[in-house]
């Protein structure tokens, strides 16, 4: 039978608005009053997903002010700390109301090499955090990382600093952290610019059984322009098995105004190459609510503004890959 569109608009026919907003676009056929239709359809949809699914937000940093018991890394002052607080109970707050049940935490800067506050963190909320530490890769990494993975940490941040980025994953530091996160299934997560992909690229040919996490779409259009040349070094990666990517801190990249439509063509990009299962949602909380930024307008992109996926697709960006990869 042809699919028209009285058969979608008026019958039970359609799974979702997404699927209907796909099928009508490829007929050829989707006027304005339609389509307005089905944006009031997605609205109900996502609302009702909100109080009803178990979202993870994969990417958050938190911080407290008591600075007597959490001390600050070398060289981080208590002026630097903007916002001067971010608690889980501020956290929290913005997350339960979009629907938020789980939080992978990010080991912030100003503590350094001092994991103790996201710990205490995933201590006293039981099944709520995860943790990705940062440690000093060159004093027995292997030891710290198994240490960690016992208390609660999924995963290791590591970046290249000041030491460029061709040789930054060189050194026999470096492969025990690697071999190690293959051994014990713990994700090194970088915090890079496109510039990094492609030593990242010959490191997993290395270690090509090492969990992998790209945060933040390796900041492309970080400078304002999303270039294609860097979407595609990025979807190249999609070769490796163990490598996902955050699709995150929508805030800081491209024109960084929400509802951050001007990202929605580099998304699509990676789903195509990696599938959703390679790929999650994250905030980059407290920076997402800073400067008129809101949680929901991170949320809201995926939930309402990407027609092209599926429930299935929203179910893996929004929970499963963050679930498999850091609180399995």
């Amino acid at each position: 039978m042809k699919i028209t569109r009285r058969n979608l608009l008026q019958t039970g026919f359609w799974g979702s608005a997404a699927i209907a907003s796909t099928v009508l676009r490829s007929e050829g056929f989707i006027a304005d009053a339609d389509r307005d239709k089905l944006q009031v359809t997605q609205s109900i949809e996502s609302q009702t997903a909100r109080q009803n699914k178990d979202y993870i937000d994969a990417h958050v940093h938190v911080w407290t002010p008591d600075i007597k018991r959490y001390q600050l890394g070398r060289g981080y002052r208590k002026e630097e700390m903007h916002p001067p607080s971010f608690t889980p109970k501020e956290l929290l707050a913005h997350a339960k109301p979009c629907g938020i049940a789980r939080i992978v935490l990010i080991q912030m800067s100003f503590y350094r090499f001092d994991n103790l506050y996201m710990l205490d963190t995933i201590r006293k909320y039981p099944g709520v955090f995860s943790g990705v530490a940062v440690i000093n890769q060159n004093s027995n990494p292997e030891m710290e990382m198994r240490r960690l993975a016992r208390l609660g940490v999924r995963g290791f941040r590591i970046y290249p600093g000041n030491q460029g980025v061709n040789g930054w994953l060189d050194g026999s530091a470096m492969a025990k952290m690697w071999e190690c996160g293959a051994k014990e299934k713990l994700s090194i997560c970088h915090l890079v610019n496109p510039d990094a992909l492609p030593s990242i690229d010959r490191m997993c040919r290395k270690f090509p059984e090492t969990p992998v996490v790209i945060d933040h779409f390796a900041r492309i259009g970080a400078d304002g322009i999303i270039r294609d040349q860097d979407v595609q070094e990025l979807c190249r990666l999609a070769v490796h098995k163990r490598i996902a990517v955050k699709l995150s801190a929508f805030y800081a990249l491209g024109q960084k105004q929400s509802p951050y439509l001007d990202l929605i063509p580099m998304i699509r990009r990676l789903l195509d190459a990696f599938g959703p299962e390679r790929l999650m949602w994250a905030t980059d909380c407290p920076f997402q609510v800073q400067k008129g930024h809101t949680y929901r307008d991170s949320i809201d992109l995926v939930l309402e503004r990407l027609d092209f996926l599926s429930k299935y697709d929203r179910k893996w960006l929004l929970q499963k890959t963050a679930e498999q990869i850091f609180f399995s």
